[in-house]
């Protein structure tokens, strides 16, 4: 499949195939690598924060980014975005440590992060603008020559196992992120919005990242957390005004370790020392509504495909056949939702799909070109459409597979499950 389609998510397949081969993949083990991963950085965040600032800015830090509704929400999904979050939290603080001690080791570490953060999203190697700035403004400083061609090497050490993944991806981005729209200056506030799964919250870090900057004490390291959070922000706004755009929260996820650190920074900076916990709690407070929502079933699956799934197993007979609406809705899986859920015993011929997604080596299967061909002599067809189908069980089904099912079979019998409609067809002659 990576030949075709996703190559830039390999490492993470690759990653995941291994775990599912030791724990399962039950849809709890399937999570928890997430999980894993953004408990590691919570503790690269802290590592970050203390070398930046104190030990009470370490606390806040690490406190609140664990308390970040964003945080929950991609803790709990098997994608590979808390990996991008693990891999950049680890290549600033390398940086840092690199930085204050410049040792082969340490950039040798350095190297690593930086392709691991390649190999998992490309979009994610916006991150060694702000990097690149933040060794400026130390070389200035400190005029550490060798400490700038070190980095220099590092990077190139570690993207030189990303080049063949970029040139890949290149040619596969057409099938992936072709819906993405060319963002507008005023689409900026609705991704800071998404940044942090809710706009309170998002407004609060906002209020407290400006803190840190009107104090002298803490204003370089603020100056160089603010360029980590928002120049890739900024740089990802501005390359997807060509051809192709990126402009998506969770591609600049990996900006929101550096402004929990900053809005701890503007915590502690609060007196007295009190009113920083306020503030904290305050700010946890203000996700609690978004917390819940996203610890709900419904945040996570929109639709219930267990319940679907439910409904066939419990009035299949062998043979039946199986139509999962496809088309321009094959983005949200309902055939392999379903499949994952449906007992062993149950096994269903999927009518319209003349090459299974295994056998055409892709994500989706080959559908048929002429649907009324494909339906053979199969007697029933369990129908799976998305929405409410009570007034029409085919809805956003394409039109060629209306027709032919429209012609051969009769609804008999329909069930509503969360976000999914399952009807049984039987055949009329």
């Amino acid at each position: 499949m990576l030949g075709h389609v996703d190559a830039v998510s390999g490492l993470y397949y690759l990653l995941l195939h291994g775990w599912v081969s030791v724990f399962g993949d039950s849809a709890a083990m399937l999570r928890l690598p997430s999980a894993l991963a953004m408990a590691g950085s919570a503790a690269l965040v802290v590592l970050t924060a203390r070398a930046l600032f104190d030990r009470r800015t370490a606390v806040f830090a690490g406190l609140l980014f664990a308390l970040l509704p964003v945080v929950t929400r991609y803790g709990t999904e098997a994608r590979s975005y808390a990996f991008v979050v693990l891999a950049v939290s680890a290549a600033t603080w390398l940086l840092l440590r690199a930085l204050e001690r410049p040792r082969p080791g340490r950039w040798a570490g350095y190297a690593v992060a930086v392709a691991a953060a390649g190999l998992l999203h490309m979009v994610a190697l916006l991150f060694l603008l702000p990097h690149a700035m933040v060794v400026a403004l130390r070389w200035w400083r400190d005029r550490r020559g060798r400490t700038a061609l070190s980095f220099v090497l590092a990077v190139a050490a570690g993207l030189l196992p990303v080049i063949p993944l970029v040139l890949l991806g290149r040619q596969q981005v057409g099938r992936q992120i072709n819906w993405i729209k060319t963002p507008r200056l005023r689409d900026i506030a609705g991704l800071w919005d998404n940044l942090f799964a809710s706009p309170l919250v998002g407004l609060g870090i906002a209020a407290l990242a400006l803190l840190p900057l009107a104090w002298s004490r803490g204003r370089r390291p603020a100056v160089e957390l603010m360029l980590l959070g928002a120049v890739p922000i900024v740089a990802v706004y501005v390359v997807s005004q060509g051809s192709t755009s990126y402009f998506i929260d969770r591609y600049v996820l990996f900006t929101v370790p550096a402004w929990a650190v900053l809005a701890a920074a503007g915590l502690a900076a609060l007196r007295p020392r009190a009113a920083g916990a306020a503030g904290l709690a305050a700010l946890v407070l203000l996700g609690v509504p978004d917390q819940r929502h996203l610890r709900t079933e419904q945040a996570k699956e929109t639709s219930d495909g267990r319940a679907a799934a439910r409904v066939i197993a419990q009035g299949y007979r062998p043979g039946d056949g199986f139509v999962p609406v496809r088309g321009a809705d094959r983005v949200y899986m309902v055939d392999f939702q379903i499949e994952y859920y449906l007992p062993g015993r149950v096994q269903l011929r999927d009518v319209f799909a003349a090459r299974s997604a295994l056998d055409a080596d892709d994500l989706f299967p080959q559908e048929c070109e002429r649907p009324e061909q494909c339906l053979g002599d199969t007697r029933r067809i369990w129908l799976v459409t998305r929405g409410s189908g009570k007034d029409d069980p085919y809805k956003r089904l394409p039109a060629e597979q209306v027709r032919a099912l429209k012609g051969h079979y009769r609804v008999a019998s329909t069930t509503e499950v969360r976000g999914l409609h399952v009807s049984l067809l039987e055949r009329t002659g």
